[in-house]
């Protein structure tokens, strides 16, 4: 993975292609993981859009979890993240009841150094962890914990488009997740969701979490020291644990977090590239970058634990 996917005539319109090649596109993908289609020439946010439709019919539209511009409908910049930083590797919105299976990613421009989208087969990542940690995850799940409104990550009227308590109050209910009012005018979410699912359509076993994206070892150390000046460690805007609500071990954390950085497979963006990934098959990542980096996202196909 990726496996790469290149015209013999440069002038071959990559939409029209999948259109008439959605079956082979399909198969390869839940085989693979991920596919990169380079040399088609560069992409317009038209011309992405109009294959992004070809593969999901259902263009995730953004939302206020994620600050980013929207570009065209079903189409925008990747979430906002510092460039000094790196962005960990995760299954999007895996901590939400309902998520894309679809990710799509196509470079307008890619940056002067760095910047590459590291992704990483969760199959394998199943296989390569520990039996006890793997145990762990497949009996408890995981419990994602967020405290919003108090001084650090988004407001709750931000995430849920509203500034009605019930409201959001329905939102959470259909979502499957608990919610508590907390004094300030700050609100506390939490759910269990599973570490671990079968893939629909080949039946694989999948790691498929984002314990690495909540848990607070995993934070860079000056962003893990300026919130514990802020807050307790129960009270952080973002935190996971084990689904009986006990602590997941910094340990394992640093065992999940090794296997990720062994298994990840890099390449450097060239204009035109775009990258189609089975969100349940394939984690992904953003590495640190220098200059001007271009990229647009869609995202579709909406499955939720029920249907895996």
């Amino acid at each position: 993975m990726p496996l790469l996917v290149q015209p013999d005539d440069k002038e071959v319109d990559l939409a029209d292609w999948a259109i008439n090649n959605r079956s082979l596109i399909e198969s390869h993908l839940v085989k693979h993981g991920a596919l990169l289609f380079r040399g088609f020439g560069p992409q317009t946010a038209e011309q992405f859009s109009r294959f992004a439709q070809c593969i999901c019919v259902d263009l995730l539209r953004d939302n206020g979890e994620h600050q980013r511009e929207v570009i065209n409908e079903g189409v925008y910049t990747p979430v906002f993240y510092p460039p000094e930083k790196q962005l960990l590797w995760h299954n999007e919105n895996s901590f939400n009841h309902r998520w894309p299976s679809r990710i799509l990613f196509c470079c307008v421009k890619p940056p002067a150094r760095g910047g590459e989208t590291p992704i990483v087969d969760s199959r394998r990542v199943f296989a390569r962890l520990n039996a006890d940690i793997k145990e762990r995850f497949i009996k408890q799940g995981v419990k994602y914990v967020r405290t919003y409104g108090a001084g650090a990550g988004l407001d709750w009227k931000i995430v849920f488009q509203t500034n009605s308590r019930l409201e959001v109050e329905q939102q959470c209910q259909q979502a499957f997740m608990d919610y508590e009012w907390l004094d300030g005018d700050r609100l506390r979410t939490s759910c269990v969701r599973p570490g671990v699912i079968t893939h629909p359509v080949t039946g694989e076993t999948t790691w498929f979490n984002q314990a690495q994206h909540w848990h607070v070892s995993c934070l860079d150390q000056a962003t893990y020291t300026a919130l514990r000046s802020m807050f307790p460690e129960d009270e952080m805007p973002r935190n996971c644990f084990y689904g009986d609500g006990s602590r997941i071990e910094d340990s394992v954390m640093a065992e999940i977090l090794k296997v990720y950085s062994e298994l990840q497979i890099q390449f450097e963006w060239q204009n035109g590239d775009v990258l189609l990934l089975d969100n349940m098959l394939t984690a992904h990542g953003r590495n640190q970058f220098e200059g001007e980096r271009k990229l647009l996202v869609a995202m579709g196909l909406m499955l939720d634990y029920t249907s895996v």
